[in-house]
């Protein structure tokens, strides 16, 4: 298994073009990336059914922070659910999911198994044992 490094914060929010305003603005962080994704891949990575969702990654000293906001077409938000406004997940990078992922313990939960999006990562969530959702990707 490789060493995991940091690559985002990711931070669910209601309104994008809002939050994006407040953290350039207030923190002056610069918008690096911008895109959305959906699809079934997506929706079975982060267990929202229907899920669709806008990102942007801002950078901040060596670490992005992502903001999304998921389509509210989706269904209904399941108290710990990814799309739910406030919503937090650590993102770290490792050098193969699918290996990250069978190298796991039997006891460790996972939303799903690794799904690749339409933006062609391959994206891994698991929980820690408080429920905190790490979002392991691609390097």
């Amino acid at each position: 298994m490789s060493d995991p490094t940091a690559h985002h914060a990711g931070i669910t929010v209601s309104n994008l073009d809002r939050a994006v305003a407040f953290y350039t603005d207030v923190f002056d962080l610069e918008v690096v990336a911008d895109f959305s994704v959906g699809g079934e891949a997506f929706a079975d990575a982060v267990d929202v059914a229907g899920a669709s969702a806008s990102f942007a990654h801002l950078a901040a000293d060596g670490i992005r922070v992502e903001l999304v906001e998921y389509d509210p077409e989706g269904e209904p938000m399941p108290a710990r659910s990814l799309d739910r406004p406030g919503a937090t997940h650590l993102g770290l990078s490792v050098d193969d999911v699918d290996a990250f992922h069978g190298d796991l313990a039997d006891d460790v939960e996972t939303l799903s198994g690794p799904r690749t999006t339409e933006s062609g990562t391959t994206i891994l969530f698991v929980r820690d044992p408080d429920g905190n959702l790490i979002e392991v990707l691609d390097a």
